[in-house]
């Protein structure tokens, strides 16, 4: 997926140049449009590769990438099959449960930084769970 991201830097600052160009020699209202979106979507994709880079993981804020969050996967689960959803937070509420506990336990000492790290993982996937049903919430109180 990085190199797709690094071809579509590429290919828009490409046609940035062209535009640059063309809006040297007359101004068109709709070239300078298609100049913006066209760096939005270049500073986009720099931002998507210097995350892979420093973290390893993609923001998923690009067109390319945008359908592929865990959120947006969230999103459709819960609008294809909500029994689904609803059993897979309730597995992740069981595991932060689990680790709070494990946590506090003295015979698990040896594993505490990596229970830890589970339930931060966790807490995060909640949260991405509440957050798909505010949104949800707050799609049918508008309608």
């Amino acid at each position: 997926m990085a190199t797709v991201l690094y071809n579509d830097r590429i290919n828009t600052y490409r046609k940035m140049k062209q535009l640059d160009e063309l809006l040297e020699k007359e101004r068109n209202a709709q070239a300078v449009a298609d100049m913006a979106e066209l760096r939005i979507r270049n500073l986009q994709a720099f931002a998507e590769l210097q995350s892979f880079n420093d973290t390893g993981k993609f923001l998923c804020k690009h067109p390319l990438l945008f359908g592929r969050s865990e959120i947006a996967e969230l999103m459709k689960l819960l609008k294809a099959a909500p029994a689904e959803f609803l059993r897979q937070h309730k597995n992740v509420l069981d595991n932060i449960k689990r680790y709070k506990s494990f946590v506090k336990r003295k015979d698990r000492k040896e594993k505490r930084e990596a229970d830890k790290r589970n339930l931060k993982r966790y807490q995060e996937k909640e949260r991405l769970f509440r957050m798909v049903l505010e949104q949800q919430q707050e799609q049918k109180s508008k309608a």
